[in-house]
């Protein structure tokens, strides 16, 4: 294992490959990286498998020869550099074609959630201007209610059965062309994704990504995740998103390793027969999938303990229970991870790299990032002062973002990239995630970070999920609110909400629990599974404006 201080201070080997993304010279292209390079017979680059258990194996010629024929098809619709293509598309192989295809010409691929509404859909291919949109039968009726839709090229049955009219047919389209196409070379500030932000507290904003970002994808991959040629891997996170598009395809496929996509919704059962059927050593996630699996108890864990060896979560903070949880009962390390769509994996307890884990921190600077923590008023802070989470861009080779597409951007203060999160240092180096700055709550003078509240609830058996907001309070500011699903072999009482507060306040401290505790069935999430305790927390400022007015009127 590397140790982590020589591998934040060596970057011998990232300047070589930043060298030649960022030189003058026209010599890169993502397809080339990511497929051709690896194009070896019989070098396996997907594992496959259906809702149904039906499965199947592709390699890195299969996926070349298709890309090929898929990039003269778009280059046919007119399809050049720099224009974008988006992918409305589940799990599939066709995505990856897509995705492969529309780099191999130097064009920029957009990828799309499939549990988008057409609104969501309809905004972002209006900000990107796509020029073609790939989508399947299931999902091909939202494109109806998209004004402005650009054309559609659709996966459907065989020879094109159940096409509506006027679309292109992807597999018909497939077999018209050639497998040949030459690749398009491209210096590293080319981009070549088009990543939307979650739009957890305003419209989602467009950004591009350039392909000098892949030197840090992989380094995560390799650093953070450990991903090891022996290992069989499995991203969870769709790749509609940006962890499962980074992570879960360009960094690992760049390296030359298989990947495996699972066309289905995620249960026990399905995560479980997947582990088992492949082998798979190496997991990423979210703490949402992991808390569900956790929720399932023995019924999980008796399947597949033994099996992992590495096991990493992003998206949200990990909460210590969920880390205790997996050592005790799998026997296996599962590491927090922190990033943005804007800057990728910047925060991590790297499986790769030897470093104190500190529990429930979101770990240390990845390699190529300098993090600071900074006040309000962008001076750089010590150990337990929290702040705003930066990136010092001047002292950061690996961090790639340059602004939103067409937006102006506050993100910026001279060589900062604020993240908009607070956390603060602790004393062995790690940073200590607190929450969102708008999710900190004010109480009799003390600032309280909800994550540490929720983890607090979640080291109860009773509790799955927990969020915690502040409260409009005329005597404290704010009170500390909680929203807690149940474990459905739990009453929602008022005693076992008594319970759950005097659980808090011995763990955290007396102006830390929550004096309110709400039992519901499920809390309102971005499709990415990223908690929303905005909304939670506009519904209480709502509540408390309608009281005052009543009060008022009466």
């Amino acid at each position: 294992m590397r140790d982590y201080l020589t591998a934040t201070n060596d970057f011998d080997y990232q300047r070589t490959v930043a060298g030649a993304l960022t030189g003058h010279l026209s010599a890169l292209n993502a397809c080339v990286e990511c497929c051709d390079r690896h194009a070896l017979p019989g070098r396996i680059a997907l594992f496959w498998e259906g809702r149904d258990a039906s499965s199947a194996t592709y390699t890195f010629t299969d996926l070349q020869d298709k890309a090929a024929r898929f990039a003269n098809f778009l280059r046919a619709q007119g399809v050049k550099q720099g224009d974008k293509v988006a992918g409305l598309l589940p799990r599939n192989v066709e995505l990856l074609i897509a995705v492969l295809a529309t780099w191999r010409i130097g064009a920029i691929y957009q990828p799309l959630f499939t549990a988008f509404g057409p609104k969501a859909i309809e905004h972002r291919l209006n900000s990107s201007g796509a020029v073609i949109v790939l989508t399947d039968a299931l999902n091909r009726p939202k494109l109806n209610e998209v004004n402005d839709c650009p054309a559609i090229v659709t996966v459907a049955a065989a020879k094109g059965q159940g096409l509506v009219r006027g679309d292109y047919s992807f597999w018909a389209e497939l077999d018209n062309y050639s497998a040949v196409c030459e690749p398009v070379l491209l210096n590293g500030d080319d981009p070549f994704l088009m990543m939307f932000t979650s739009g957890t507290t305003g419209p989602a904003k467009p950004l591009l990504v350039p392909l000098k970002a892949m030197v840090a994808f992989q380094s995560y991959t390799r650093d953070a995740v450990d991903l090891r040629p022996e290992d069989s891997f499995w991203n969870l996170a769709d790749p509609g998103w940006a962890y499962g598009i980074y992570y879960g395809i360009t960094g690992p496929l760049s390296m030359g390793h298989p990947i495996t996509l699972y066309d289905g919704s995620f249960t026990v059962e399905s995560t479980c027969r997947i582990i088992k059927k492949y082998g798979i050593t190496n997991l990423t996630g979210s703490p949402t999938a992991y808390r569900l699996l956790i929720a399932a108890g023995e019924a999980f864990s008796s399947k597949i303990k033994g099996q992992l060896r590495a096991v990493s979560s992003a998206g949200e903070p990990l909460n210590p229970e969920v880390i205790r949880w997996f050592a005790e009962e799998l026997n296996v390390t599962i590491h927090d991870h922190y990033g943005q769509t804007e800057v990728g994996m910047v925060l991590c307890n790297h499986h790769g790299l030897e470093h104190p884990v500190h529990m429930g921190a979101a770990g240390f600077a990845s390699p190529g990032h300098r993090i600071v923590v900074l006040d309000d008023n962008h001076q750089e802070l010590a150990v337990g002062q929290p702040g705003i989470l930066a990136v010092d861009r001047s002292q950061s080779p690996m961090c790639w973002f340059a602004g939103y597409q067409g937006l102006p951007t506050k993100a910026f203060v001279g060589n900062y990239y604020l993240s908009g999160d607070t956390v603060e240092w602790n004393p062995d180096g790690s940073i200590s995630f607190v929450g969102r700055s708008d999710d900190v709550i004010t109480t009799s003078g003390y600032r309280v970070g909800p994550f540490d509240v929720e983890s607090a609830l979640i080291e109860h058996p009773s509790v799955v999920e927990a969020a915690v907001v502040g409260k409009p309070c005329p005597e404290r500011t704010e009170l500390v609110k909680a929203f807690v699903v149940l474990n459905p072999q739990f009453l929602g009482d008022a005693q076992l909400a008594e319970t759950l507060r005097l659980h808090v306040r011995q763990r955290l401290a007396a102006h830390a629990y929550p004096r309110e505790i709400e039992f519901v069935s499920e809390l309102p999430k971005t499709p990415s599974g990223k908690l929303q305790r905005f909304i939670l927390r506009n519904q209480e400022i709502a509540k408390a404006e309608q009281a005052q007015n009543a009060k008022a009127t009466a």
